[in-house]
Parts: structure tokens; C-alpha cells; sequence
């Protein structure tokens, strides 16, 4: 059986407490979401309209996969 898919939808946005954005996503996680280029490149977190855009896409949502793979470790190990 595959793993299950790890993107979750985001729901919104907030900024943190340096003024960087952060996408909160549907399964209670949140993911920062800068416009850093060249290493980020999202200029449509920049905007109102552009984040507004992004609500409902999907992220791979980071907590979620090291949750996941501490679980298949510690299956490997019973």
C-alpha cells in the first residue's frame, strides 16, 4: 500500500514574528512560505491577492513527513 500523500491544502496565512509568512495548512501545521530569491521564489506571498490565490493548494506539509517517518522507524524496529 503507498504511503499516504503528505500535501495538505493550505488555509491561510499569517506572518511571524520577523514579518515572514507563513501558510497555515488544513491538518493544524503551519509552513513558512518566503520570498527569498534566489532561493525562494515566491513573489505571490508578497500580495494580498497573490496569497489569496494560494488558498486550497497544496504544500507538502513538512511536520507531517517526519511524523510519518518516525512511525515507519519504529515499525522497522518492532
Amino acid at each position: 500500500m503507498p504511503p499516504p500523500s503528505l500535501n495538505r491544502a493550505i488555509i491561510g496565512f499569517h506572518q511571524d514574528e520577523a514579518g515572514h509568512w507563513v501558510a497555515d495548512l488544513e491538518c493544524g501545521h503551519t509552513q513558512h512560505v518566503r520570498h527569498d530569491p534566489p532561493w525562494q521564489n515566491r513573489p505571490w506571498v508578497i500580495t494580498p491577492e497573490g496569497r489569496a490565490a494560494f488558498l486550497g493548494r497544496a504544500l507538502k506539509c513538512v511536520k507531517c513527513a517526519e511524523a510519518q517517518s518516525a512511525r515507519i522507524r519504529a515499525a522497522e524496529q518492532e
